[in-house]
């Protein structure tokens, strides 16, 4: 039995997920702020779309941070900040099951995000349309919902789980033990596709019989 039975029976079953990182200008959610979002959605049958999005965040970028993934002020200067960016990102997420590499950490800035921009359940949608477009005269985004409502598998406590006694859980030193190809480390879209891999090799673990299990369902 194991704790993410439920994810290996949706992915079998043939539900979305979307594999998601998150780069930011460092580790506290209500103080720091999101500067890139990277996602891949998928299901058995493999890739099915991808979303990236570099994002100001109206604070400095900070050198340390800018050290370990390579977003600098420069990169930033012209791109949307998170109210534009953060709705096309839940449209690009909705209706599917969130994975995340220690999702407590990417989940709490999304949510962090959310909240900033809630306006209330009487105003929920605000200018967020259910066609992806904003009501006219209005630019501001109203958040619909004050914390991402779509279940999560985190791979780090599924990769703990599914591979135990392994000296280090991190995403890039389980990408290296399962010949995962790591492009670019520490960029959002590249750790969201190594995130999607390590995903389906955890349940490829958890079910020896992976791909006649895929065969059945197609």
């Amino acid at each position: 039995m194991s704790g993410f039975d439920w994810a290996v029976d949706a992915f079998f079953k043939g539900a979305a997920f979307t594999a998601f990182d998150i780069e930011t200008t460092g580790l506290y959610c209500q103080t720091d702020r999101i500067v890139e979002l990277g996602a891949v959605k998928f299901d058995r049958r493999g890739i099915a779309a991808r979303f990236s999005a570099l994002v100001n965040p109206g604070i400095p970028m900070p050198a340390g941070a800018s050290r370990v993934n390579g977003i600098d002020d420069a990169m930033l200067r012209d791109k949307a900040p998170i109210e534009e960016a953060l709705p096309d990102f839940l449209r690009f997420t909705n209706g599917s099951i969130l994975v995340a590499h220690n999702a407590p950490f990417d989940c709490g800035f999304i949510n962090e995000s959310l909240k900033r921009y809630y306006r209330g359940p009487d105003l929920a949608w605000g200018n967020f349309q259910a066609d992806g477009e904003p009501e006219s005269g209005k630019s501001r985004f109203s958040a619909p919902f004050r914390e991402l409502p779509n279940q999560v598998a985190d791979t780090l406590a599924f990769a703990r789980e599914a591979f135990p006694k392994r000296t280090s859980y991190k995403l890039q030193d389980l990408a290296g033990e399962f010949g995962i190809d790591a492009k670019e480390a520490h960029r959002a879209s590249d750790d969201a596709r190594v995130c999607m891999e390590v995903f389906t090799a955890c349940v490829k673990q958890i079910r020896p019989d992976f791909h006649q299990a895929v065969r059945r369902t197609e």
